[in-house]
């Protein structure tokens, strides 16, 4: 059974930085894209990032480019999410995906 786990959400300040990850189980993470999507209070799924199996080939939402890094690390199956210069519409639960498996989110909420 695919698994997949997210964490590193929490409270920050608008400017500050978070390092989200998740832990993949039940499937060869090595072998497969994964996504992160985001979706804010009252709002639709949106996505954040993509990343290839081999992570030479990623692509970023325009609201993320130059903010948000995506990254993996396959001898350890977890995905990453580096997130820096946040602001308060990142605010959102913050999703890992092996499409179009979603696992369970972790909340990110950037106020002052």
């Amino acid at each position: 059974e695919v698994q997949l786990q997210a964490s590193g959400g929490g409270l920050v300040q608008p400017g500050g930085s978070l390092r989200l990850s998740c832990a993949a189980s039940g499937f060869t993470f090595s072998d497969y894209l994964m996504t992160w999507t985001r979706q804010a209070p009252g709002k639709s799924l949106e996505w954040v990032a993509t990343i290839n199996k081999d992570g030479n080939y990623i692509t970023y939402a325009d609201f993320a480019k130059g903010r948000f890094t995506i990254s993996r690390d396959n001898a350890k199956n977890i995905l990453y999410l580096q997130m820096n210069d946040l602001k308060s519409e990142d605010t959102a639960v913050y999703y890992c995906a092996k499409p179009p498996k979603r696992g369970q989110g972790t909340l990110v909420t950037v106020s002052s």
